[in-house]
């Protein structure tokens, strides 16, 4: 089976909470929380690809600079295998005004002491330990 690789973004503001957004009922993982991100295509390293996608999903105009790596998540869904590689995007206060669903997505900003409150894919579960001890100790 193929890997698919996927850049996903921690998103932080300058108060230290993380962007959160609902997946579409229609999609995959439906109606479960995520980090933003997208697949890695041909050719794009994976802040490249946070760049694009998170202008695509979000609106936010980045660039690479803002960006760190966190950790790297492989998973076995029933259907796919995923890589997500997973980077910290560290925005000002004027892009965090900026952050909206520009999909339609609920999005919201939570604080790393309420993520066990959200509900995301399994694939996820690793990313939010990460999160968590990095902002929590």
């Amino acid at each position: 089976m193929k890997e698919v690789a996927v850049a996903v973004g921690v998103i932080l503001n300058e108060g230290r909470q993380i962007l959160l957004a609902r997946r579409p009922d229609d999609k995959h993982q439906g109606g479960l929380w995520e980090f933003p991100g997208g697949k890695i295509e041909a050719g794009e390293s994976t802040p490249e690809a946070l760049v694009r996608e998170l202008a695509e999903e979000l609106g936010l105009q980045l660039d690479t600079g803002c960006m760190s790596a966190l950790t790297e998540v492989r998973f076995q869904y029933p259907d796919k295998a995923v890589r997500l590689d997973v980077w910290c995007v560290e925005l000002t206060a004027e892009q965090e005004t900026q952050a909206h669903g520009a999909e339609g997505q609920p999005i919201v900003w939570a604080d790393a002491e309420s993520l066990a409150g959200y509900e995301f894919p399994a694939a996820n579960e690793p990313i939010v330990t990460a999160v968590r001890k990095k902002l929590l100790g």
